[in-house]
């Protein structure tokens, strides 16, 4: 478990009295994608903000859902088990074999 997965796993039986279920929070965690979509689609963008909304703290907004996002994502991981830095440099891994040339030859990025 590295050190921000043990903060959570803390911050969650400190405050939070227990995991919620896998399905809860990957039902959170979608939830949580679809709030950065609406300030990602009215920051970069054809949709406008609504009369409620304000551009001025739009980019700290995408910094709180991006934050949301991590944190259920590791709760999910304490849940299974599962280590994240590990799981990180296994895909990384993955990612160099898989398409080590892949995006160097994609015209569409030159």
């Amino acid at each position: 478990m590295n050190i921000e997965q043990k903060v959570v796993d803390d911050w969650i039986h400190t405050h939070g009295v227990r995991y919620f279920s896998e399905l809860t929070n990957t039902v959170l965690l979608m939830e949580e994608v679809g709030e950065l979509s609406r300030y990602m689609a009215r920051v970069y963008g054809e949709q406008s903000f609504k009369g409620t909304e304000s551009k001025e703290n739009s980019h700290l907004r995408i910094k709180e859902e991006l934050a949301d996002i991590l944190f259920v994502t590791i709760c999910l991981a304490n849940q299974m088990n599962i280590d994240l830095d590990e799981a990180f440099r296994e895909n990384i891994e993955k990612k160099t074999q898989r398409d080590s040339e892949r995006h160097i030859a994609n015209e569409k990025l030159t």
